[in-house]
Protein backbone atom coordinates (compact mmCIF):
# COMPACT_ATOMS: atom_id res chain seq x y z
CA UNK A 1 0.00 0.00 0.00
CA UNK A 2 1.26 3.47 -0.86
CA UNK A 3 2.18 5.48 2.25
CA UNK A 4 -0.65 7.52 3.70
CA UNK A 5 -0.57 10.56 5.94
CA UNK A 6 -2.38 9.34 9.06
CA UNK A 7 -3.42 12.25 11.29
CA UNK A 8 -4.52 11.29 14.79
CA UNK A 9 -6.07 13.38 17.52
CA UNK A 10 -5.00 12.54 21.08
CA UNK A 11 -7.57 13.06 23.84
CA UNK A 12 -10.71 11.03 23.20
CA UNK A 13 -9.14 9.36 20.17
CA UNK A 14 -5.93 7.69 21.38
CA UNK A 15 -6.35 8.50 25.07
CA UNK A 16 -9.34 7.94 27.29
CA UNK A 17 -10.53 11.04 29.09
CA UNK A 18 -8.75 9.87 32.23
CA UNK A 19 -5.45 9.90 30.32
CA UNK A 20 -5.01 6.19 29.57
CA UNK A 21 -3.90 4.83 26.18
CA UNK A 22 -5.37 1.33 25.64
CA UNK A 23 -2.80 -1.26 24.64
CA UNK A 24 -4.79 -2.16 21.51
CA UNK A 25 -4.74 1.46 20.37
CA UNK A 26 -1.02 1.83 21.01
CA UNK A 27 -0.16 -1.32 19.08
CA UNK A 28 -2.42 -0.36 16.17
CA UNK A 29 -0.75 3.04 15.79
CA UNK A 30 2.71 1.48 16.04
CA UNK A 31 1.75 -1.09 13.39
CA UNK A 32 0.57 1.64 11.00
CA UNK A 33 3.84 3.51 11.47
CA UNK A 34 5.78 0.28 11.05
CA UNK A 35 3.97 -0.37 7.76
CA UNK A 36 5.52 2.80 6.36
CA UNK A 37 2.66 5.27 6.79
CA UNK A 38 3.34 8.82 8.02
CA UNK A 39 1.69 8.97 11.45
CA UNK A 40 1.18 12.62 12.46
CA UNK A 41 -0.14 13.36 15.94
CA UNK A 42 -2.50 16.33 15.53
CA UNK A 43 -3.65 17.82 18.81
CA UNK A 44 -4.69 20.89 20.71
CA UNK A 45 -1.98 20.08 23.22
CA UNK A 46 1.16 22.16 23.52
CA UNK A 47 4.51 20.85 22.29
CA UNK A 48 5.51 19.89 25.84
CA UNK A 49 2.34 17.84 26.33
CA UNK A 50 2.57 16.28 22.87
CA UNK A 51 6.06 14.91 23.47
CA UNK A 52 4.68 12.54 26.11
CA UNK A 53 2.30 11.02 23.54
CA UNK A 54 5.05 10.63 20.95
CA UNK A 55 7.15 8.76 23.51
CA UNK A 56 4.24 6.44 24.34
CA UNK A 57 3.98 5.60 20.63
CA UNK A 58 7.74 5.27 20.09
CA UNK A 59 7.57 7.92 17.35
CA UNK A 60 11.03 9.45 16.91
CA UNK A 61 10.81 10.77 13.36
CA UNK A 62 8.16 12.47 11.26
CA UNK A 63 5.90 15.35 12.21
CA UNK A 64 3.44 16.52 14.85
CA UNK A 65 0.85 19.29 14.73
CA UNK A 66 0.36 20.99 18.11
CA UNK A 67 -1.73 23.83 19.52
CA UNK A 68 -4.60 23.15 17.09
CA UNK A 69 -2.37 23.85 14.11
CA UNK A 70 -0.50 26.92 15.31
CA UNK A 71 2.73 24.97 15.95
CA UNK A 72 4.20 22.24 13.75
CA UNK A 73 7.29 20.29 14.79
CA UNK A 74 9.60 17.87 12.98
CA UNK A 75 10.86 14.98 15.08
CA UNK A 76 14.64 14.68 14.94
CA UNK A 77 16.67 12.58 17.37
CA UNK A 78 19.74 14.70 16.54
CA UNK A 79 18.11 17.73 18.21
CA UNK A 80 18.71 18.21 21.97
CA UNK A 81 14.98 17.86 22.76
CA UNK A 82 14.23 15.39 19.98
CA UNK A 83 12.42 17.89 17.75
CA UNK A 84 12.65 21.26 16.05
CA UNK A 85 9.91 23.80 15.48
CA UNK A 86 9.18 24.05 11.75
CA UNK A 87 6.14 26.33 11.65
CA UNK A 88 4.49 28.76 14.05
CA UNK A 89 1.59 31.12 13.45
CA UNK A 90 0.87 33.87 15.98
CA UNK A 91 -1.85 36.43 16.62
CA UNK A 92 -2.52 39.41 18.88
CA UNK A 93 -4.47 37.93 21.82
CA UNK A 94 -5.40 41.21 23.51
CA UNK A 95 -8.78 42.01 21.86
CA UNK A 96 -10.30 38.55 22.36
CA UNK A 97 -8.81 38.07 25.83
CA UNK A 98 -10.08 41.45 26.97
CA UNK A 99 -13.58 40.70 25.67
CA UNK A 100 -13.72 37.34 27.43
CA UNK A 101 -12.36 38.85 30.64
CA UNK A 102 -15.11 41.49 30.60
CA UNK A 103 -17.87 38.90 30.28
CA UNK A 104 -16.40 36.07 32.37
CA UNK A 105 -13.74 37.43 34.76
CA UNK A 106 -13.71 34.21 36.83
CA UNK A 107 -12.30 32.10 33.98
CA UNK A 108 -8.65 31.08 34.10
CA UNK A 109 -6.53 31.98 31.07
CA UNK A 110 -3.09 30.88 29.91
CA UNK A 111 -0.92 32.19 27.06
CA UNK A 112 1.31 29.60 25.40
CA UNK A 113 5.09 29.81 25.43
CA UNK A 114 6.17 27.32 22.75
CA UNK A 115 8.35 24.51 24.10
CA UNK A 116 8.22 25.75 27.69
CA UNK A 117 4.75 26.17 29.13
CA UNK A 118 2.37 29.06 29.75
CA UNK A 119 2.10 32.54 31.18
CA UNK A 120 -0.92 32.82 33.47
CA UNK A 121 -2.61 35.58 35.41
CA UNK A 122 -3.69 33.10 38.08
CA UNK A 123 -2.31 29.59 38.57
CA UNK A 124 -4.20 26.65 37.07
CA UNK A 125 -4.93 23.65 39.31
CA UNK A 126 -2.04 21.21 39.54
CA UNK A 127 -1.94 18.69 36.70
CA UNK A 128 -4.18 20.68 34.35
CA UNK A 129 -1.49 22.37 32.24
CA UNK A 130 1.69 20.71 30.97
CA UNK A 131 4.91 22.65 31.29
CA UNK A 132 5.96 25.58 33.44
CA UNK A 133 3.42 28.11 34.66
CA UNK A 134 4.72 31.66 35.06
CA UNK A 135 2.38 34.07 36.85
CA UNK A 136 2.52 37.55 35.29
CA UNK A 137 0.42 40.74 35.43
CA UNK A 138 -2.49 40.96 32.99
CA UNK A 139 -0.69 43.68 31.01
CA UNK A 140 2.21 41.32 30.32
CA UNK A 141 -0.15 38.46 29.50
CA UNK A 142 -1.66 40.34 26.56
CA UNK A 143 1.42 42.29 25.49
CA UNK A 144 2.90 40.02 22.80
CA UNK A 145 1.70 37.85 19.91
CA UNK A 146 1.21 34.18 20.77
CA UNK A 147 0.34 30.88 19.12
CA UNK A 148 -2.50 29.96 21.48
CA UNK A 149 -4.55 31.12 24.44
CA UNK A 150 -6.46 28.59 26.49
CA UNK A 151 -9.30 29.34 28.92
CA UNK A 152 -10.52 26.97 31.59
CA UNK A 153 -13.36 26.99 34.10
CA UNK A 154 -12.81 24.25 36.73
CA UNK A 155 -16.45 24.55 37.80
CA UNK A 156 -18.05 24.79 34.35
CA UNK A 157 -18.64 22.63 31.29
CA UNK A 158 -18.39 22.93 27.52
CA UNK A 159 -21.95 24.24 27.21
CA UNK A 160 -20.97 27.28 29.26
CA UNK A 161 -18.22 28.17 26.78
CA UNK A 162 -20.46 27.56 23.77
CA UNK A 163 -22.99 29.93 25.29
CA UNK A 164 -20.27 32.51 26.04
CA UNK A 165 -18.98 32.47 22.47
CA UNK A 166 -22.54 32.82 21.12
CA UNK A 167 -23.19 35.80 23.36
CA UNK A 168 -20.01 37.82 22.81
CA UNK A 169 -18.82 36.81 19.34
CA UNK A 170 -15.13 36.37 18.62
CA UNK A 171 -13.46 38.06 15.66
CA UNK A 172 -9.94 37.83 14.26
CA UNK A 173 -9.24 34.43 15.84
CA UNK A 174 -10.06 30.76 15.41
CA UNK A 175 -11.60 29.09 18.44
CA UNK A 176 -12.48 25.60 19.63
CA UNK A 177 -14.50 24.48 22.64
CA UNK A 178 -13.30 21.28 24.30
CA UNK A 179 -15.34 18.39 25.66
CA UNK A 180 -14.99 19.83 29.17
CA UNK A 181 -14.81 23.48 30.18
CA UNK A 182 -12.04 24.54 27.76
CA UNK A 183 -11.87 27.24 25.13
CA UNK A 184 -8.81 27.54 22.88
CA UNK A 185 -8.01 30.57 20.74
CA UNK A 186 -5.67 30.34 17.75
CA UNK A 187 -4.76 32.58 14.81
CA UNK A 188 -7.61 33.22 12.40
CA UNK A 189 -7.79 30.58 9.67
CA UNK A 190 -5.43 28.23 11.49
CA UNK A 191 -6.58 24.70 12.32
CA UNK A 192 -5.28 21.17 12.44
CA UNK A 193 -6.44 20.86 8.84
CA UNK A 194 -4.46 23.88 7.60
CA UNK A 195 -1.29 22.68 9.31
CA UNK A 196 -1.72 19.13 8.02
CA UNK A 197 -2.02 20.39 4.45
CA UNK A 198 1.41 22.02 4.81
CA UNK A 199 2.84 18.76 6.16
CA UNK A 200 1.19 16.78 3.35
CA UNK A 201 2.88 18.93 0.74
CA UNK A 202 6.22 18.78 2.50
CA UNK A 203 6.28 14.97 2.56
CA UNK A 204 4.73 14.53 -0.89
CA UNK A 205 1.64 12.47 -0.06
CA UNK A 206 -1.26 12.74 -2.53
CA UNK A 207 -4.53 14.18 -1.13
CA UNK A 208 -6.31 10.90 -1.82
CA UNK A 209 -3.97 9.13 0.63
CA UNK A 210 -4.90 11.10 3.74
CA UNK A 211 -6.62 9.73 6.84
CA UNK A 212 -7.72 11.55 10.00
CA UNK A 213 -9.48 10.51 13.20
CA UNK A 214 -10.83 12.78 15.92
CA UNK A 215 -13.64 13.29 18.38
CA UNK A 216 -14.12 16.99 19.09
CA UNK A 217 -14.92 20.35 17.53
CA UNK A 218 -11.25 21.23 17.08
CA UNK A 219 -11.08 18.23 14.70
CA UNK A 220 -13.75 19.52 12.28
CA UNK A 221 -11.39 21.02 9.70
CA UNK A 222 -9.03 18.04 9.92
CA UNK A 223 -11.83 15.56 9.26
CA UNK A 224 -13.07 17.62 6.31
CA UNK A 225 -9.51 17.90 4.96
CA UNK A 226 -8.82 14.16 4.96
CA UNK A 227 -9.83 11.90 2.10
CA UNK A 228 -11.06 9.53 4.83
CA UNK A 229 -12.19 11.26 7.99
CA UNK A 230 -13.28 9.13 10.95
CA UNK A 231 -15.29 10.43 13.91
CA UNK A 232 -14.86 8.57 17.17
CA UNK A 233 -17.87 7.14 18.96
CA UNK A 234 -19.59 9.70 21.16
CA UNK A 235 -18.42 12.67 19.09
CA UNK A 236 -20.75 15.71 18.88
CA UNK A 237 -23.20 15.74 15.97
CA UNK A 238 -21.29 18.39 14.01
CA UNK A 239 -18.12 16.27 14.21
CA UNK A 240 -19.96 13.20 12.95
CA UNK A 241 -21.40 15.28 10.10
CA UNK A 242 -17.90 16.44 9.08
CA UNK A 243 -16.54 12.89 8.91
CA UNK A 244 -16.92 10.22 6.23
CA UNK A 245 -17.59 7.49 8.78
CA UNK A 246 -17.77 6.76 12.48
CA UNK A 247 -16.14 4.14 14.65
CA UNK A 248 -16.35 3.03 18.27
CA UNK A 249 -15.17 4.98 21.27
CA UNK A 250 -11.57 4.88 22.43
CA UNK A 251 -12.66 2.51 25.21
CA UNK A 252 -14.12 0.23 22.51
CA UNK A 253 -10.81 0.29 20.55
CA UNK A 254 -12.53 2.32 17.84
CA UNK A 255 -9.31 3.80 16.48
CA UNK A 256 -7.69 0.38 16.08
CA UNK A 257 -10.71 -0.76 14.05
CA UNK A 258 -10.55 2.33 11.84
CA UNK A 259 -6.83 1.86 11.19
CA UNK A 260 -7.14 -1.80 10.22
CA UNK A 261 -7.66 -1.16 6.46
CA UNK A 262 -4.26 0.60 6.37
CA UNK A 263 -2.64 -2.69 7.32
Amino acid sequence: MDPHLVALDVDGTMLTHDGRMPAVTREAVRAVAGAGHHVVVATGRSVVATLQILQMLDLTHGWAVCSNGAVTIALDSAEPDGYRVEETVTFDPKPAMTLIREHAPHILCAVEQVGAGFKVARPYPEGVLWGEQVVVPWEELVAEPTTRVTFHDPNGDSADFLDLVDRIGLHGVSYAVGYTAWLDLAPEGVSKGSALEIVRRRIGVEPARTFAAGDQRNDLEMLQWAARGVAMGGAPDEVVAAADETTGTVEEDGLAAALRPLL
